[in-house]
C-alpha cells in the first residue's frame, strides 16, 4: 500500500513541473520515492513466485524508472514526469517481455507484455503467433484475463505486414506493433493493505502472455 501523501506529491509534481519547485519540495520527493520502493520490495519476491525467471532478491531501485524527463527530442519541455512507474522483467536493461505498474492519479494502470518491440523481435513474435495462433488466442481468450485486461490496438499496421495473406483469419493480431494489455488501477485502491496481493493476482492474470512472447524472443 501507499501514504496518501505519495499520490498528493504526484499531483503536486503535475501542477508545478519545474525546477524551482521540485528543487524546494525534494524532500517531499525522496519520502514519496522511499514509499514507493517499500511497496517495490514486497512486489519483486511475490511476483517471482509466480513467474520464476524472475530474481526475488533484485534490488528495487532497479525497477522503479527514473521521474526525470529526458527533453532533448520532445516537445514537451517539462522537466519531471507526473507519475511514478515500476518494470519488472528477467532483465535489467533493454526492451523485453515484462510486467509494468504506473501511479498516476486517475489514469493508473497495470500492464503485462512487450511494448514495441525492436523488428527481430517483432518478426519472432509474429512469427510465434502465426505458427502457434491457438495457445496465443487461449491467452488473450482467458476469462479472467478478457475481464481485467485489454489488448491495446493502437499500435497496430493499416495494411497486413510484408509476408502475411490479408485474409488470413487473425490477420488483427499479426498487425500489431506492440503487445501489451492494461487494466486500470483506482487511486483508492493503492490505499489498501492488501493492494499488493490483489496486484500480484492481476499479474498472475497476464503472466501467459509474458511467457508467450518471452518464449516467442528467446527461441
Amino acid at each position: 500500500m501507499l501514504k496518501a501523501s505519495t499520490i498528493k506529491f504526484i499531483k503536486d509534481v503535475a501542477e508545478n513541473n519545474n525546477r524551482e519547485w521540485f528543487a524546494e519540495n525534494k524532500a517531499v520527493y525522496e519520502e514519496a520515492k522511499a514509499d514507493v520502493l517499500e511497496m517495490v520490495g514486497k512486489i519483486i519476491p511475490a511476483l517471482a513466485k509466480i513467474d520464476p525467471t524472475l530474481s526475488a532478491d533484485a534490488d528495487p531501485k532497479k525497477s522503479l524508472l527514473r521521474i526525470y524527463r529526458d527533453v532533448r527530442f520532445s516537445k514537451n519541455k517539462d522537466p519531471y514526469k507526473n507519475n511514478f512507474g515500476m518494470w519488472f522483467s528477467t532483465k535489467k536493461g533493454g526492451n523485453e517481455p515484462g510486467y509494468y505498474l504506473h501511479i498516476q492519479p486517475g489514469k493508473s494502470f497495470i500492464a503485462g507484455g512487450y511494448w514495441m518491440p525492436d523488428a527481430p523481435h517483432l518478426k519472432l513474435i509474429r512469427q510465434e503467433i502465426d505458427y502457434n495462433i491457438g495457445d496465443f488466442k487461449e491467452v488473450i481468450e482467458n476469462k479472467d484475463f478478457k475481464k481485467n485486461f485489454k489488448l491495446g490496438v493502437d499500435n497496430a499496421l493499416k495494411n497486413a505486414p510484408k509476408g502475411y495473406d490479408p485474409a488470413d483469419p487473425n490477420i488483427e493480431f499479426l498487425k500489431l506493433k506492440s503487445f501489451e494489455a492494461t487494466m486500470k488501477i483506482e487511486d483508492k485502491e493503492f490505499f489498501d493493505p492488501a493492494f499488493v496481493d490483489k496486484l500480484i493476482s492481476y499479474f498472475n492474470m497476464v503472466q501467459p502472455l509474458v511467457v508467450f512472447l518471452r518464449n516467442a524472443v528467446n527461441q
